[in-house]
């Protein structure tokens, strides 16, 4: 269970924490202890990924998670997956035990993670039930609706988080870095609709999972962007057909996108919103936490190229 759920991915949130550490001691090398223990804090994370993937799976009643069957739908697996899940969570507080205690930082890393989880399951429930049958409204999925579900189910635990480790490793306060994770959240929203568009013009061997969020009835940054945009016909055939996982009206739903250039106004977001972040982030007094913010903003912007 552990090897099939862990491992995979491009594990940059557990990654980004070493790199972030090293960024933030400007230069100096990493001990072998340094190296370790940011190593076991990336592993945390990839730890809550995997229980947060594992559990995901279940609700969306998905398919293919990085180009492999979802856990649950292995044969020997089904809803045993749900308390897989759990054993995954309950790991991590256990090995910030056993290599953290008798650090001084100890409980402010158990407060970090208890506190990014909340937020990651708070933003999990706002997705959730605006997609629930009986409550599916597309009135309802609107730019703020969207943004509030974005930061708290993606930005926190994807890109605050790993930041947050390696800021409370260098015994930095985090109530002293409220902009840095601002600028962090933003950068987690921006990911996220880069992730709304792959799931639908992305090809799966690339992006290591089938798109599904048009059958999910999702409130995805396409059909928020759709819905501003359509015409009287055009909102009629998403009113028909976004939410049904039969092809035909996926195939419907996706014509509106490409007839409401869809493509050309994400290149456009992107653009814009890549031009904002480096303007916050060269606007931070630290040359090192810029390079940090710089090194996750580069990360993202190669990941469709």
């Amino acid at each position: 269970m552990l090897d099939y759920n862990v491992p995979g991915g491009k594990l940059n949130r557990g990654i980004s924490v070493i790199d972030s550490y090293q960024l933030l001691k400007e230069g100096s090398q990493l001990t072998d202890d340094e190296f370790f223990l940011s190593s076991v804090l990336g592993w945390c994370i990839e730890w809550l990924q995997a229980y947060f993937l594992v559990v995901d799976d279940i609700m969306d009643n998905s398919h293919t998670r990085r180009g492999q069957p979802c856990w649950f739908r292995l044969p020997k697996v089904g809803l045993i997956a749900i308390n897989d899940g759990v054993l995954l969570r309950n790991h991590i507080p256990r090995m910030l035990k056993l290599h953290f205690k008798e650090k001084p930082y100890y409980v402010d890393l158990l407060d970090l993670f208890n506190e990014v989880e909340f937020q990651t399951a708070s933003g999990q429930m706002l997705d959730l039930i605006t997609t629930h049958d009986g409550e599916q409204d597309l009135s309802k999925y609107k730019f703020p609706v969207y943004q509030r579900i974005v930061q708290y189910k993606t930005a926190y635990y994807s890109f605050y988080l790993p930041v947050a480790c390696a800021l409370v490793m260098s015994g930095e306060k985090l109530d002293n870095f409220v902009e840095v994770k601002n600028i962090l959240v933003e950068m987690g929203t921006y990911f996220q609709v880069q992730d709304d568009y792959l799931d639908c013009f992305g090809a799966p061997e690339v992006i290591g999972k089938i798109g599904t969020d048009i059958e999910d009835f999702k409130c995805s940054w396409l059909i928020v962007q759709a819905l501003e945009r359509a015409n009287e016909n055009q909102m009629k055939l998403l009113s028909e057909n976004y939410g049904k996982s039969d092809p035909a009206c996926v195939t419907k739903v996706k014509a509106v996108y490409n007839d409401l250039n869809l493509q050309s106004v994400f290149a456009e977001y992107e653009a814009a919103s890549y031009e904002q972040l480096i303007s916050s982030i060269e606007a931070q007094p630290s040359k090192a936490v810029q390079e940090v913010l710089k090194s996750f903003l580069h990360k993202i912007y190669k990941r469709q190229k």
